[in-house]
C-alpha cells in the first residue's frame, strides 16, 4: 500500500501535475495541503476518473486540505475538533478518515510568520489541539500516520542555511518542542531515505534559484503510530515531481507500507 503527502500549492493551478504524478506514482491515498480552493471547487471530475473518492476541506484562501483514496474513504472528519481560531475563523487545516485498512490525517499546520506575531502563538495552540485530536487514533491498534505540510524543521540540519534563519518561525525551540510532544502521544516520525542529497528537503522557495542550488527545508513530515511504522518498507521525496513549469513548490513525501 503507498500512502503519500502533498502540499500541491493551489489543486487548481497544479491539476495537470497532480493527475499525471497520481498515474504515475500510482498512490492508494494522497494527503493534500494547500488547496487554495473550496470543497465545492475542487476538481472531483477529474481525480475521480483515475479511481479516486474525495474528502475535500477548504475556504478557497490561503489553505485547505484533501485525503484522495482508491482503497475507500469512511469515517471523514473535517476540521480540528477543539482547535484554536484565528481572526475569528477556525481555518480549514486538517481533514481525516479511514482509507482501507489504515487511518489518516492530511494536516496543514499554520506559518507563524514571524516568531511575535499572533499567528505564531495560534500556531502553538493549533499543534497542541492536534495532540489531544489524534490521541485516540495514536494510541489504537490500527495503523494511523498524520501526514502533511507541518511547517517546522524539526533539526539544523533540515534548512540550507541554519544560520539564515536565527530568530524566525520553523526553526524555534517552542515549535519543535511542539512536535516532539506530538510524537510524546504515541507517533513516531518516519524518516524518508536520502536520495540525491544527504537530508531528503521537501520544500524549495521558488526564488533564487531554490530547487536548482538546493536550499530547502524538510517540511513535509509523517508521524505514525507504532502499527503504522512496523509496516513501513519505505520511504522518499520525489523530487521530480518539483521539476519543470508549473510544479509546487513542495515535493510529495511517499511512503510504502507492507500490510
Amino acid at each position: 500500500m503507498r500512502v503519500a503527502t502533498w502540499n500541491i500549492n493551489s489543486v487548481g493551478a497544479r491539476l495537470p501535475r497532480l493527475l499525471e504524478w497520481l498515474e504515475s506514482a500510482a498512490p492508494d491515498v494522497l494527503c493534500l495541503q494547500e488547496l487554495k480552493s473550496t470543497a465545492d471547487a475542487f476538481p472531483y471530475e477529474a481525480v475521480q476518473a483515475l479511481g479516486y473518492e474525495v474528502a475535500a476541506h477548504g475556504d478557497g484562501r490561503w489553505n485547505g486540505v484533501a485525503i484522495l483514496s482508491r482503497v475507500g474513504l469512511d469515517d471523514v472528519v473535517r476540521g480540528l475538533d477543539g482547535g484554536p481560531d484565528y481572526e475569528g475563523v477556525q481555518e480549514p487545516r486538517a481533514v481525516s478518515a479511514t482509507c482501507g485498512p489504515v487511518r489518516v490525517w492530511s494536516v496543514y499546520v499554520p506559518n507563524g510568520r514571524e516568531v511575535a506575531h499572533a499567528h505564531y502563538a495560534y500556531k502553538l495552540e493549533w499543534l497542541k489541539a492536534l495532540k489531544a485530536a489524534v490521541a485516540d487514533d495514536a494510541a489504537g491498534d490500527r495503523p494511523f500516520a498524520v501526514l502533511g505540510d507541518y511547517n517546522v524543521a524539526r533539526a539544523d540540519t533540515d534548512v540550507w542555511d541554519i544560520k539564515l534563519f536565527e530568530g524566525a518561525t520553523h526553526v524555534s525551540a517552542l515549535e519543535r518542542a511542539a512536535i516532539d510532544e506530538l510524537e510524546a502521544g504515541g507517533l513516531a516520525e518516519v524518516m524518508p531515505r536520502a536520495l540525491k542529497y544527504d537530508v531528503p528537503f521537501t520544500f524549495w522557495d521558488y526564488r533564487d534559484l531554490g530547487f536548482p542550488k538546493n536550499k530547502g527545508m524538510r517540511i513535509d513530515l509523517v508521524l505514525g503510530n507504532p502499527a503504522f511504522n512496523a509496516a513501513v518498507k519505505d520511504s522518499y521525496v520525489d523530487r521530480e515531481a518539483r521539476r519543470g513549469k508549473g510544479a509546487s513548490d513542495h515535493a510529495p513525501v511517499v511512503v510504502d507500507l507492507e500490510l
